[in-house]
């Protein structure tokens, strides 16, 4: 199994994505029209969710767990 290497740039591209209100959106809600949008473009379209996906392991869309 390959190690993807994280870069910096990844990191800030993932903290774009942490930052977005759509992706927010439907990592609380995890339901409705922007949870679906968010789960279609996520890994074709958006470069901060391949990076989000990239640095943090789970997809855009999916919920944080609680601390």
């Amino acid at each position: 199994m390959k190690q993807e290497i994280i870069t910096d740039k990844d990191r800030a591209m993932a903290q774009r994505c942490v930052e977005c209100p759509g992706c927010t959106r439907a990592r609380e809600q995890q339901r409705g029209f922007i949870f679906w949008l968010v789960k279609m473009i996520e890994g074709s379209i958006c470069p901060y969710c391949k990076a989000y996906e990239k640095v943090y392991g789970k997809k855009a869309h999916e919920p944080v767990p609680a601390q």
